[in-house]
């Protein structure tokens, strides 16, 4: 399968993801549309759980996440936007990566996103 588009909005910004194409990244694309809540994590992500459980099928062990990536961490059953650098993590799992704009998700607190198909011509 072909890499996917996303896009996520958070407050008046919209940016653009692009999505693997694994079994992981597939089974996410099936929860869209989606609202979340995005919380700090280890000042170095913003975390979310997900309302089921992906497949891990075919997925690594782990992942050593950079600047951008969005993950899946399959032992907590959450999403991830990394918008620091992070080392290796078992059980985690890179769904895609942000075409560009990841400061807005360094700015401390919570803050809701909305997750969706990029249709064609946004």
């Amino acid at each position: 399968m072909k890499n996917q588009k996303i896009k996520i909005t958070a407050g008046d910004t919209v940016l653009t993801t692009t999505l693997n194409g694994s079994q992981t990244s597939r089974d996410f694309m099936s929860l869209l549309p989606l609202t979340l809540s995005l919380e700090d994590y280890a000042g170095t992500e913003k975390i979310s759980d997900l309302p089921k459980r992906l497949s891990t099928k075919n997925a690594p062990a782990g992942s050593d996440p950079s600047v951008s990536d969005i993950a899946y961490f399959a032992p907590w059953g959450n999403l991830a936007i990394f918008h620091k650098d992070f080392g290796y993590s078992r059980g985690l799992i890179i769904l895609g990566r942000l075409d560009e704009g990841i400061e807005v998700f360094s700015a401390p607190g919570t803050m809701k996103v909305k997750i969706e198909f990029l249709m064609q011509g946004e």
